[in-house]
């Protein structure tokens, strides 16, 4: 979505390539946030090591319900930071100098795919296998 927004911008001034590029990666770091998530979980039960921990049904549905968080969430953030992240490429085609604008607005709604992965990490890491 970004990406489509700030390919017109770069065509017209290829100049402005590093300040759209930055308005279009910051909607994608929900996806390191889910791979971060999921990584501490492939740890937290010994999956690379080859002798993977054996849950009861409780402890999956815990792990379950503290994933669903950064999934949800980290979903529902990158769809609205991508719209804000596509003003932000408006802002920059009419007003360079008000750029930083753009990506403050944006970075606003990295902040509750940020809580949601403190949430999802906390309730991974505080489980007791």
């Amino acid at each position: 979505m970004v990406g489509e927004a700030a390919a017109g911008v770069v065509t017209e001034d290829p100049t402005k390539f590093g300040k759209a590029l930055l308005l279009q990666a910051l909607p994608g770091t929900q996806g390191i946030y889910g791979f971060i998530t999921a990584f501490i979980v492939i740890l937290k039960l010994n999956v690379l090591a080859g002798d993977p921990v054996i849950l009861t049904d409780a402890q999956g549905w815990y792990i379950f319900c503290a994933c669903i968080s950064i999934a949800f969430v980290g979903l529902f953030s990158a769809l609205y930071q991508a719209r804000v992240a596509c003003a932000g490429v408006n802002i920059l085609a009419k007003r360079p100098d008000q750029f930083i604008k753009g990506v403050i607005s944006s970075a606003l709604v990295e902040t509750y795919a940020i809580f949601s992965l403190l949430v999802s990490l906390l309730m991974i890491l505080s489980l007791k296998i």
